[in-house]
């Protein structure tokens, strides 16, 4: 289990942001951001132990409308369709919003610079982070995401009518039934996931927050956000793109742009894995993230 704290007034939006650490804050700090729909817990324990025990220092947090961290319910309903048509009226954040959560999250904690993972939307946020934040970010893992670019990373057409058609899951047991479901789609056909771990997350992650209306917002933020290709080319930041060849939730297109925007980052595909973070990778994932926090620790 995670030692869950809240930090309050985090950030200029002065949002609250659940968070929890993980292994020796003597040790380089890797800071952790989910995608979307997703919390904390979503992060694997195997996972954050296989980034401990390579000597790192893990912090997690719930992005702004997810989880414990404030939830935006009075803000207008997002559009996601009228977004995609190019109508970003109502968007109530952009990508920006939430990597200055992030920075406040560091703030709080009384760390100068992390090495930023990002996974998914995460990614996407963490690549907003290092291009306004460049001083905060020490290393950049940009994991299963694109640049902003509609031309790549897109959802497989398949997979979207899968995973977003249907009623909403309302229930507990509708919530858990949906994401074994969706594991199955949007998995790592390669690496078997733990279907008994899959439930018992979703379970917990609805006991914590349920709100269908934030997954749109957050879905519209990353719309908003456009395209970050150009800014992506400014970076000067140790960089990691990895991204799963049978990805179908962000084509691997996405990762292989954003490999191609950041000078000199490092590309990553791994055969057999989706969207998500199998047992069977754990290991080689964090290796991966442990030899660019060496890289980025060297620059100091």
């Amino acid at each position: 289990m995670l030692n869950e704290q809240l930090a309050r007034g985090v950030g200029p939006s002065r949002m609250d942001i659940a968070y929890a650490q993980r292994g020796n804050p003597a040790h380089p700090t890797v800071l952790l951001v989910m995608g979307i729909a997703a919390q904390l817990v979503n992060w694997p324990l195997g996972f954050l132990e296989a980034l401990v025990k390579r000597e790192l220092h893990v912090v997690c947090f719930d992005n702004r409308d997810s989880g414990r961290s404030t939830h935006l319910r009075e803000a207008p309903p997002a559009d996601l369709p009228a977004a995609l048509r190019g109508d970003l009226s109502s968007a109530s954040y952009t990508l920006s919003d939430m990597a200055a959560d992030a920075v406040g999250l560091l703030d709080v904690l009384n760390i100068d610079a992390a090495h930023v993972v990002g996974a998914s939307m995460g990614g996407a946020i963490a690549q907003t982070l290092a291009i306004e934040h460049p001083k905060r970010v020490r290393s950049l893992t940009s994991m299963m995401s694109t640049t902003g670019d509609m031309a790549v990373g897109q959802v497989h057409p398949a997979t979207m009518k899968s995973v977003f058609g249907g009623p909403p899951a309302r229930t507990r047991e509708e919530v858990v039934a949906r994401a074994l479901r969706i594991i199955e789609i949007v998995g790592s056909p390669a690496f078997p996931p733990d279907l008994a771990q899959v439930a018992a997350v979703a379970g917990l992650a609805y006991d914590r927050d349920h709100d269908e209306a934030a997954i749109a917002r957050q879905a519209v933020a990353t719309v908003a956000s456009g395209d970050r290709t150009k800014r992506l080319r400014t970076l000067d930041v140790p960089a990691l793109v990895l991204h799963g060849l049978a990805d179908t939730m962000c084509d691997p297109s996405g990762g292989r742009a954003t490999a191609a925007a950041i000078p000199g980052a490092e590309l990553v595909l791994i055969e057999g894995m989706g969207h998500n973070l199998p047992p069977g990778l754990w290991e080689r994932i964090a290796e991966h993230i442990a030899a660019i926090v060496r890289r980025g620790e060297a620059r100091t």
